[in-house]
């Protein structure tokens, strides 16, 4: 059986560790904590990961640049900020799922195995009730 490989995109360089000990717990093969825009949008022209977890505030702007990447490639993934997410957020961030910090570790395996496997995150989301 094959890992789901993650690409995390995340700043702050606690966050994305535990981050990515965690998704390696739960099994995920993590492609690695991009800190910035320029790092992730590099490894994405030679790599292609099954999901991603996006911080939409990195040091270098905005991750939409690398969300934009992600739909044209057709990678489904979630941003995880601490931002709310707005109703008027750009175009590459609309539909997908938005998980404000902190979530607990379940809601996000939950939500990113949704991603991959639409029954996994269906059940996922029925537990937590």
């Amino acid at each position: 059986m094959t890992q789901t490989r993650c690409m995390i995109v995340e700043d702050q360089a606690l966050i994305g560790m535990s981050l990515e000990a965690f998704l390696e717990d739960a099994g995920f093969e993590v492609a690695g904590v991009f800190m910035s825009n320029a790092q992730a949008l590099q490894w994405l022209e030679s790599h292609l990961p099954d999901v991603a977890v996006l911080d939409v505030m990195i040091k270098d702007g905005t991750s939409v640049a690398v969300a934009r990447v992600l739909k044209r490639l057709g990678v489904p993934f979630i941003v995880y900020s601490g931002l709310p997410p707005k109703a008027e957020c750009p175009i590459e961030l609309q539909d997908v799922p938005w998980l404000e910090k902190p979530v607990s570790r379940e809601t996000l395996v939950g939500v990113l195995g949704g991603l991959t496997d639409p029954m996994e995150g269906r059940v996922g989301s029925l537990q937590s009730l």
